[in-house]
């Protein structure tokens, strides 16, 4: 169900989400202008595509390896103090990455800031998402993430246009320097979140739900959910790597060179604008949503693979993107809806853990197809395993047990049933003030005066001291003084 355009930005409302929307379309522009400008740097100073890829490599290589415990801090610690310092790192690493540039370091330097960067977006994202789930209330979350993917895309076309005009005129250092700068304005805006604007706190995890393996547990005993992680698995490797068929389409099939390659990713950045746009005017990104775009967008993905022209291409490429952005962003709501919420850090890395293994097996995949069999066979034999992988999850979700005994209205709304904790359910139950003074009276005793009478005295003229003192008095405090 759609809503009007007044609530199509209902996100926007809280005064907290709109300075941490604008501060993240800043940052967002300056990521994608140093990400152009990196890429460019190593590819010009090695000539090689290979060693380009590896830059890439390290960027992603810790998402797969460190995001359990990423998690884990995210639920555990505060986010608000997590961010200051992840994205003040953020900051430190670009000016870093401009100093390299300027005095031209070996590309080695640039491989290592590039390993310490995904380690910084690693233990970044889930504290992130953490973070901006609290700014908005329960039933604004799905508007807000639409809102997002709008000022994603924004920013992504923006900064790689200003990126490209200024790399030529400036040189690669600005552009980190730039990035370096846009920081400032999320650490800005962390500090300015107000109390009082609205704050919309998460349940926080019991000693026995915290940690690493808790959080595994968790995840691997929620059978919908790794129903969807495995289908989110299979759409990203085979139905999200544009990147990769749009280049071997633009070479190989269509004959259309760099400006036709040119010309395929502004269409598709355009489309996923679009796509923000549409996933914003769902009144709710439901599960049945998710399974419709992506058998939508992968029967689009077999017609694509069948065009003969570029502008045929682009006709089926627009859609695509916008099905994509809200196909992912149905996805990322379901997820964290629809798990308990001091999982929320460990569900969030568990799906970057997903995103960057995809996309470590779907390029080299789709590339070898594109080799072997052409680009356009690639996308048609891809298309046709994300339409089975799609018809697949929609049947296991049908025959969940758990889903099974879901009211009718929800069944296809969300992915399990979900018991929500008030926020302070998992802090210390607090003590009474008269239990407090008996007990730090008790303590006091115990440090600084002789033990009382009875069981500390093991016979007359002879007194326990130490540990062994205090310990009975500790036990004796925590029981009911008569009155």
């Amino acid at each position: 169900m759609h809503v009007s355009p007044k609530q199509m930005f209902r996100a926007l409302r809280h005064p907290n989400y709109r300075r941490w929307a604008v501060a993240d379309f800043v940052s967002v522009t300056g990521t994608w202008m140093q990400n152009l400008g990196l890429n460019w740097f190593v590819l010009t100073k090695t000539g090689s595509p290979g060693l380009l890829g590896l830059s890439l490599l390290f960027q992603t290589l810790p998402g797969v390896v460190l995001s359990g415990w990423a998690g884990s801090i995210a639920d555990r610690w505060p986010a608000r103090r997590v961010l200051l310092v992840t994205q003040g790192l953020h900051g430190v690493l670009a000016l870093f990455l401009a100093v390299g540039a300027w005095f031209d370091a070996p590309v080695s330097t640039f491989y290592a800031l590039a390993l310490l960067g995904g380690v910084v977006s690693v233990f970044d994202g889930p504290a992130l998402g953490r973070f901006s789930a609290q700014l908005v209330s329960r039933d604004d979350l799905s508007n807000a993430l639409g809102i997002g993917s709008v000022l994603s895309s924004g920013g992504r076309i923006l900064g790689m246009g200003i990126a490209g005009a200024l790399v030529a005129a400036t040189g690669v250092p600005v552009l980190f320097l730039i990035n370096a700068l846009s920081f400032s304005a999320v650490l800005l805006a962390i500090l300015r979140v107000r109390q009082s604007d609205g704050i919309f706190p998460l349940a926080k995890s019991s000693a026995a739900r915290e940690g690493v393996r808790a959080g595994a547990r968790y995840v691997l005993s929620h059978r919908p959910l790794i129903v969807m992680f495995l289908l989110s698995f299979v759409l990203s490797a085979l139905g999200r790597n544009y990147q990769v068929t749009m280049a071997a389409m633009s070479e190989g099939q269509l004959n259309a060179g760099a400006v036709g390659y040119s010309t395929l990713s502004m269409v598709f950045a355009a489309g996923t604008v679009v796509g923000g746009f549409v996933a914003a005017s769902f009144k709710q990104l439901t599960l049945r949503l998710v399974l419709v775009m992506a058998l939508g967008t992968s029967l689009l993905q077999i017609a694509s693979g069948t065009t003969a022209s570029l502008w045929s291409f682009a006709l089926t490429l627009f859609p695509i993107a916008v099905g994509a952005v809200v196909l992912d962003t149905a996805t990322s709501t379901r997820i964290q809806l629809d798990t308990d919420e001091d999982m929320r850090g460990r569900v969030l890395a568990a799906k970057a853990m997903v995103t960057a293994a995809s996309g470590a097996v779907g390029g080299p995949v789709l590339g070898w197809l594109s080799e072997v069999s052409g680009a356009g066979r690639a996308l048609e034999v891809a298309g046709i395993i994300t339409v089975l992988a799609t018809a697949a999850a929609w049947l296991a979700f049908a025959k969940l047990k758990e889903r099974r005994a879901m009211p009718a209205d929800q069944r296809w709304a969300q992915l399990a049933p979900v018991q929500l904790q008030p926020a302070d359910t998992a802090k210390p139950v607090s003590v009474p003030v008269r239990e407090k003074r008996a007990t730090s009276a008790a303590r006091e005793t115990g440090r600084n005066a002789r033990p009382p009478r009875g069981p500390a005295w093991s016979r007359p003229a002879r007194r326990l001291t130490g540990r062994a003192a205090r310990k009975p008095v500790a036990e004796s405090a925590d029981k009911p003084q008569p009155t």
